[in-house]
């Protein structure tokens, strides 16, 4: 006789419980920048939209930018860190191959023994948590999940590189996903075209320092040997989101049942202001919806720039508690996902 499996016991549906970021403390304008670039403050701001960002300093790690916007989200949420049993973590900055920086992030902030794991999606990283989370919560095999976003792209930044110098900032940005007894998640629409990974990558892989040959290795001006940073085909990534997230975007909200003028808040990844105004265009967004552009202030922060952008239109009032927004990640792989959510 065949045994039979038990179904899984989950909540009907899942939502965002509550919001957490951090910023550090040290405020890098643009003439910082150009100290190493040969290019203007106008050049970058009519570019990319970008004034300042935030770098971390030596104490402001991966785990401890996490550590504080996980606590602000578990504060926000109404829980206790003894309530999270799953902890996931988007991130491209965390050096250590192994072990996961959520084990120690859910040790430290004092969840107990909760499933824990890192994922790798470039800036689309926290909007796939944000849909595994949705998916433990309604499976049942977690009940409330804590999803940080968090870099250090300082670390991989190439301060000599005129294309990509002014774009890359530090933060970490969380979110608590728990039960729901109305959607409050909507579907996401996901994928990836790798036939484009060339357009954003690391420049050098790690296991070129493997034999120290300095000869096989880029130089800075100073004839050091530069530290693996990112790079990217600007125009062709440019292009890419500007034609084709839309379109996702736009399937997003078609798969929630919801349209332009239904929603409330627009939340797209904080790549450049230029593609956030085209998505807007395309999307024929009505005036009334409350647009992220945490950029200005904030540069890109990839996995980390939804949940803080998030933060801010609430934490400012642009957005308020119940609104529906449609969020938007999208960048290395290439990948990308959209969904559309309940504000918390």
């Amino acid at each position: 006789m065949t045994a039979k499996i038990s179904p899984s016991k989950g909540a009907p549906y899942a939502r965002i419980l509550g919001v957490g970021g951090y910023r550090p403390s040290r405020v890098v304008p643009n003439e910082v920048i150009l100290e190493h670039i040969d290019s203007s403050d106008e050049w970058i701001r009519s570019r990319s939209g970008i004034a300042s960002r935030h770098w971390a300093g030596p104490e402001e790690t991966v785990a401890e930018m996490s550590l504080e916007a996980g606590g602000k989200a578990i504060a926000d949420a109404g829980i206790s860190a003894a309530d999270i049993d799953a902890v996931i973590v988007a991130t491209v900055s965390h050096f250590k191959q192994t072990p996961a920086i959520a084990t120690e992030i859910a040790h430290r902030i004092g969840a107990g023994k909760p499933a824990a794991f890192d994922i790798s999606a470039g800036c689309a990283g926290f909007t796939y948590g944000l849909t595994l989370a949705k998916s433990m919560v309604v499976e049942g095999t977690a009940t409330n999940v804590l999803v940080i976003g968090v870099e250090r792209l300082s670390d991989l930044t190439d301060k000599e590189d005129r294309a990509t110098a002014f774009l890359f900032g530090d933060g970490a940005g969380a979110v608590i996903v728990g039960p729901s007894t109305v959607p409050a998640i909507g579907p996401t629409v996901w994928g990836s075209e790798g036939d484009k990974a060339e357009t954003i990558k690391q420049t050098v892989p790690w296991d070129r320092f493997r034999n120290g040959d300095v000869e096989q290795l880029p130089l800075d001006s100073t004839g050091k040997v530069k530290f693996p940073a990112i790079t990217q085909e600007g125009q062709a990534v440019f292009r890419w989101a500007v034609f084709e997230m839309a379109k996702v975007a736009q399937q997003a909200l078609d798969a929630a049942g919801i349209t332009a003028d239904q929603l409330d808040a627009f939340i797209p990844h904080q790549a450049n202001m230029r593609i956030i105004d085209s998505m807007i265009k395309a999307l024929k967004l009505p005036d009334h919806v409350a647009v992220a552009r945490d950029i200005e202030t904030t540069g890109n922060t990839s996995a980390a720039s939804i949940p803080l952008a998030m933060e801010r239109l609430l934490a400012t009032g642009e957005a308020k508690s119940g609104d529906t927004a449609l969020v938007i990640g999208f960048g290395a792989g290439l990948v990308y996902a959209a969904t559309v959510v309940t504000l918390p």
